[in-house]
């Protein structure tokens, strides 16, 4: 075709402007009317007036895998369909009782590529489509904290709230600015960082019995380290039970175990021997086994001991200090509560198989992980604060003033 000069141009555009009553009877004369076109109207293009928005843009790397999604404006979603692209494997999702929002049914793999297809009709059933080929945020690329305690559960007072990256976080105010931690006891919680990758909440004082704490982790997309992202987003909620408090006193070689304020029982205990001696501090219940296997040598010792069913054994330190149940106690020694003889647990009077009614049972029975075991007396240290969930063994002023907030 040939492009025709300036002036023939300028021309045709006088022309039109003196024929402007007549455009309507001209090839031309459809595009005076464009109004109808966007409604569809007589002479008009029908296209369809839904917009379909896919989070994930078409070619992406680094999508979420919380927030990916299908949106629709000025219709109804009629069908999507995300499979993992190469595979086919589908993906479940719902469409919102609107029609107006999809999201897939499951947090989404990091790493992995996925196709979304989606078409939707506008109020005239006219239909719209839209496709998005994209790949989710690689673990390379990603951070993800594993925390405790987890959601719906019921925790003792000294329970904090403990996230352990999987990557070393360089940009801590970034990272803890978006994890809330709040107490329906109204309790200030602050968060402390004892390195890179663990960041632990508690409030000055034990929670206070009854309240309900609520955590909100809004971590997707945010830069945790140079190119690392964060991908979660959730809230999680917890329930402090009533107050428990059982103290350990290594002189009298007895716990004294105080709910609510009130002495419940005084329980005869064997603390660590002289050569393994047991941490002072306070320590919090971090895990629980009704049977469990212990080995010296995965603490650093000789091969003292391999005892395959330990029973009634709660966790009180990283480092494997524990407050279980004794079986095998020498006969020839004396009886408990007389003498410290363990390699630096707290051992309670106990039978093989965890069955019976023992010291051990009942005190199993009646704990919660989150409950303190508090230890006085003992000719050893006080525990590290990040040596468990023992960040009540830093004070107060330091634990704010490691704070990144």
């Amino acid at each position: 075709m040939t492009t025709p000069n300036i002036s023939a141009r300028r021309t045709l555009g006088a022309c039109a402007a003196l024929v402007v009553g007549a455009l309507t009877l001209t090839a031309c004369g459809g595009r005076a009317n464009a109004k109808n076109d966007d409604k569809g109207g007589e002479g008009g293009t029908k296209t369809s007036v839904a917009k379909i928005a896919i989070s994930a843009k078409d070619g992406s790397t680094g999508a979420s895998i919380n927030s990916t999604g299908v949106k629709v404006s000025d219709g109804k979603l009629t069908d999507v369909k995300m499979t993992v692209a190469g595979s086919g494997q589908v993906v479940e999702g719902s469409v919102s009782g609107d029609g107006k929002v999809w999201k897939p049914k499951e947090q989404l793999e990091r790493g992995t590529k996925y196709q979304i297809s989606a078409t939707a009709k506008d109020a005239d059933g006219r239909t719209a489509a839209a496709n998005s080929i994209f790949t989710t945020v690689t673990t390379s690329n990603s951070f993800i904290g594993t925390y405790t305690p987890d959601n719906g559960t019921t925790v003792g007072v000294g329970m904090p709230v403990s996230f352990t990256f999987d990557k070393a976080i360089t940009d801590r105010k970034a990272v803890q600015s978006h994890i809330t931690v709040t107490s329906s006891s109204g309790q200030q919680v602050v968060g402390h960082w004892f390195n890179g990758q663990r960041l632990d909440f508690r409030p000055q004082e034990y929670w206070k019995a009854g309240s309900k704490v609520t955590m909100k982790i809004d971590l997707d997309g945010v830069e945790g380290a140079n190119g690392v992202y964060g991908v979660q987003k959730k809230t999680v909620t917890f329930t402090v039970g009533r107050s428990q408090v059982s103290t350990v006193d290594v002189n009298t070689q007895t716990m004294t175990v105080v709910r609510d304020g009130k002495t419940l029982k005084t329980i005869p205990i064997s603390a660590g021997s002289p050569e393994h001696t047991t941490y002072n501090g306070q320590m919090v219940i971090s895990e629980k086994f009704v049977q469990t296997r212990m080995n010296s040598r995965t603490v650093g010792l000789g091969g003292e001991y391999d005892i395959p069913d330990v029973p009634h054994a709660m966790r009180l330190t990283t480092s494997g200090t524990f407050i279980h149940g004794n079986y095998w106690y020498n006969k020839g020694n004396p009886p408990f509560g007389r003498q410290g003889t363990s390699h630096g647990c707290v051992g309670l009077a106990d039978v093989q198989g965890a069955g019976g009614s023992t010291p051990a049972k009942w005190f199993y029975d009646n704990s919660l992980i989150g409950d303190v075991v508090i230890v006085k007396n003992s000719p050893d240290k006080t525990v590290a604060p990040d040596n468990g969930l023992n960040g009540w063994n830093m004070a107060w002023s330091q634990w704010t003033a490691d704070s990144a907030s």
